[in-house]
């Protein structure tokens, strides 16, 4: 897939003043810094696209970017880290009613720095998208700061980890915003379910 076209369309502050449409909705959340802002904009090769911040906690709102005038990227915003336990209490229901309730949702991407071990806060993150039914894919970010091995290793491990409740592993990538690595098969995924999405219309 190659995207031509990208702009920014909304920021909600809850699912009921998202886009009223019906196109097909790729979100992409994960614990702050974990480099959100910063693959978005690689996907779509729009540098100043989705804002990137040093500060943790930026995101605050749900941002729909349109791409290619056919789908929209959606940035959530990221979990484990708020300025104060309201406006973290506030995000967790922005980021549930989005997830449960939007009937567009294709896919979550849920973002993982490779260079860590399995963290609690996305592990019961992840269990919970499968209790509920959510279908979703893993991105691994910051593969620069590895060797190509080392970061295939990490993530192999890292999903291996998650074989102790789950049956089938959802699918993940390997990518980094600096390198662009990855680029292709994300989109070439999100590709195929628009795709399957149609020849069922």
């Amino acid at each position: 897939m190659n995207i031509t076209k990208s702009e920014f369309i909304i920021s909600a502050p809850s699912v009921d003043r998202c886009p009223q449409d019906d196109k097909p909705e790729y979100a992409f959340i994960g614990r702050s810094n974990v480099g959100k802002s910063s693959l978005i904009n690689m996907l779509c090769n729009h540098k100043g696209l989705a804002k990137t911040s040093a500060t943790p906690g930026k995101t605050l709102l749900i941002n729909h970017f349109m791409i290619n005038d056919q789908w929209y990227i959606v940035d959530l915003p990221g979990y484990g880290y708020a300025r104060s336990k309201t406006t973290e209490r506030n995000l967790q229901i922005m980021n549930t009613g989005y997830i449960l309730k939007r009937q567009q949702l294709c896919c979550l991407f849920v973002l993982i720095d490779i260079r860590h071990e399995q963290k609690k806060i996305d592990r019961t993150f992840i269990d919970w998208l499968g209790e509920n039914g959510v279908p979703f894919a893993i991105i691994f970010t910051k593969a620069d700061k590895l060797t190509p091995s080392r970061a295939k290793t990490n993530a192999i491990q890292w999903m291996k980890t998650l074989k102790n409740t789950w049956e089938t592993l959802p699918p993940y990538f390997i990518t980094s915003a600096a390198s662009k690595s990855g680029r292709d098969e994300v989109l070439n995924y999100i590709d195929e379910i628009n795709h399957s999405m149609q020849s069922q219309e």
